[in-house]
């Protein structure tokens, strides 16, 4: 039993073009056009309508500094993402990579991390979406119940907290936050069944259902969709950013960096969560008229058309009201309100919808191809694989996708699932820089397409390992080396022990300083999120790792061989 056993690139292309058991290819029809729209409407979502809010609060204006920051370390996963896709145009994406570079049992491993950012990471867009379209149609006076519109358990705890200020306090309804009374009103309505509350988010359900029927269609209506969805988000951000500018006080950027580095990095679960989405371009490689050229180049132009965007957006916001007033949900929206603007708040509700809803259809489309290239190589049953005869799309994955993702949203809150979607991405990040590490392309000369520039870590590397140390240990108070603490701190003792092998292997192996980049720079992203999101992503990752070892190991192709 050979868990490491891997597939040339050559191997992978040859069998995702062979027809199968009666199946059809997919449609090749997407330019590099289509493809830099998809990453802009994967990218621009809840993050710039929602989560930004938050993130300024606790940073300040010196947010900005996250976003750049996010910003390169997504950069350096781009372009190692940007030479597997140029060099394997399958639409397995991270998980194909992994296959070719570290063998079947980390293809798993990572292929299962993935369901964490597409899947479980559409359920965050999906009951984010249904939050901004229940408040747009209570603007136009048509208001959906209470229980139709939230999830059971944020219904049962704003309940008991009603009900505690209310025997306490002898507080009445009215005087507490709006969305407690809307809790308190979702248990008390709610009508029962076997005396179970039936309270689930029935918006969240329908959008997915929607995108799921849209992208059961195939990629021909997918691109059709995601096009107007960017060009009408794109005119409305712009649109935020021009009249936005003309409320901006400069006093408002004072103090830049209130609550100092830690209060900047407390925003980075929101803030990296603001550019998932590139990665969601490589799943699309078998639709794609020319992958090689054009993958790499659509996700280094989504991803910089966004930073500055949010780098500006971010600006315009700190700007016009002080950061300690955006701690809320609908930042944008918000802030146009305060200064009277409000013919703006429509505007960006209609938008945010119409926004989110471009996420969850890239995201909804991604999914699917990955099951689709787990099931080719016998990790998943063959159904996972079958190619619709007439729509030219896995359809079976895209039923399966809509059933996991539609099912959760009706119960689950975003809390839940927001940090573990993180997670789950900035690991796939880290892998696939370290497969380029792994595959060393600037010394084949058979890999065609794009490269990692290469630049000689033997100098760089342990330089930036020492001042990274030493600004850690002066700086950074509640650290490993003041307070040792394996539990509290083992994301941290991961980082360390990461960056000091990567160091040492710079030196010997001459390994090349982007990809290492991008590893230390995901991997440091990904201790921020604390130790309970790790616990939960080993979990999961468990749960994966079973259901490996049951099925996936015994029908894999390459078991055959």
């Amino acid at each position: 039993m050979n868990l490491f056993r891997k597939k040339s690139v050559k191997h992978i292309i040859a069998e995702s073009q062979k027809e199968e058991h009666g199946a059809h290819l997919l449609h090749k029809t997407l330019t590099l056009r289509d493809l830099t729209a998809m990453g802009i409407a994967a990218i621009i979502g809840a993050g710039i309508f929602s989560t930004i809010g938050n993130a300024s609060f606790n940073g300040g204006p010196a947010v900005i500094l996250l976003f750049i920051f996010t910003a390169i370390a997504c950069t350096f996963s781009a372009m190692s993402y940007a030479e597997f896709a140029s060099s394997i145009p399958v639409a397995g994406s991270a998980y194909t990579y992994a296959y070719a570079s570290f063998g079947e049992f980390i293809a798993w491993i990572i292929g299962w991390a993935l369901i964490v950012e597409y899947a479980i990471g559409n359920i965050v867009v999906a009951i984010s979406w249904s939050d901004y379209f229940t408040g747009l149609l209570a603007g136009m006076n048509i208001h959906i119940p209470e229980f139709l519109s939230m999830d059971y358990f944020s219904a049962k705890e704003g309940f008991r907290q009603a009900s505690e200020l209310m025997a306490a306090n002898s507080a009445s309804l009215n005087s507490m936050s709006a969305i407690i009374q809307e809790q308190y009103l979702a248990w008390t309505t709610a009508p029962e069944l076997f005396g179970l509350k039936l309270i689930f988010d029935m918006p969240a359900v329908a959008v997915i259902i929607a995108i799921t029927a849209l992208i059961y269609r195939g990629v021909q209506e997918t691109k059709k969709a995601s096009n107007i969805f960017v060009a009408i988000k794109l005119m409305v951000i712009v649109l935020v950013i021009v009249v936005g500018a003309f409320y901006v006080n400069p006093e408002n950027w004072s103090p830049f960096m209130p609550n100092k580095m830690a209060g900047v990095m407390q925003g980075v679960s929101s803030v990296f969560f603001a550019y998932i989405g590139f990665d969601a371009l490589a799943t699309t490689a078998e639709e794609c008229k020319n992958p090689s050229r054009d993958l790499p180049k659509s996700m280094m132009a989504s991803l910089i058309i966004c930073t500055v965007l949010y780098i500006l957006i971010s600006l315009t916001l700190t700007g016009m009201v002080s950061y300690k007033e955006l701690g809320v949900g609908d930042p944008l929206a918000f802030v146009f309100e305060k200064l009277h603007v409000n013919w703006m708040s429509g505007i960006i509700a209609v938008s945010a919808v119409i926004a989110m809803a471009s996420v969850l259809l890239v995201f909804q489309n991604g999914q699917p191809r990955i099951w689709m290239s787990m099931s080719r190589d016998g990790l998943l049953p063959k159904s996972f694989s079958k190619i619709h005869p007439t729509y030219k799309s896995p359809h079976f994955s895209i039923i399966i996708t809509g059933i996991l993702v539609a099912v959760p949203a009706l119960f689950m809150n975003l809390k839940e699932v927001t940090d573990l979607s993180s997670i789950g991405t900035l690991f796939a990040f880290v892998l696939v820089n370290a497969g380029v590490i792994k595959m060393e392309s600037h010394r084949n000369s058979e890999h065609v397409g794009f490269k990692v520039p290469y630049f000689n870590g033997f100098i760089f590397i342990p330089l930036l390992y020492l001042v990274s140390l030493f600004l850690f240990i002066v700086f950074v108070d509640d650290n490993i080396f003041q307070q040792p603490n394996l539990i509290r701190y083992f994301p941290q003792y991961s980082f360390w022990l990461l960056f000091t092998v990567l160091a040492v292997l710079s030196v010997t192996k001459r390994f090349s300083v982007i990809p290492v980049l991008g590893m230390i720079s995901n991997f440091y992203l990904m201790t921020q999120l604390g130790w309970t999101n790790w616990l939960a992503f080993a979990i999961w990752l468990s749960i994966g790792l079973v259901i490996y070892f049951s099925y996936g190991i015994r029908k894999s192709k390459l078991n055959k061989i």
